[in-house]
């Protein structure tokens, strides 16, 4: 290993899966949706985060839309 390197004769390549790095954000959310996915995770031995990304991939890929009824359940 060399004491140093220089830089600019080096051969960069980009890195193929920056687009896929996963973003830091905060969220809000509720209690129950949080106990819900921890719950799901321990079953399938995923952590709850990993959980909820891949179920918010799968709604991007499967172009999922959200439909949403106000008001009480009928039933």
């Amino acid at each position: 290993m060399q004491k140093e390197y220089e830089i600019d004769k080096l051969n960069p390549r980009p890195n193929p899966y920056a687009k896929e790095l996963k973003k830091q954000v905060t969220i809000k959310m509720s209690p129950a949706v949080i106990d819900y996915f921890k719950q799901e995770s321990v079953a399938c031995g995923i952590p709850y985060q990993t959980l909820i990304n891949l179920y918010l991939v799968d709604c991007v890929r499967e172009k999922k839309k959200l439909t949403m009824t106000w008001g009480p359940k009928e039933g």
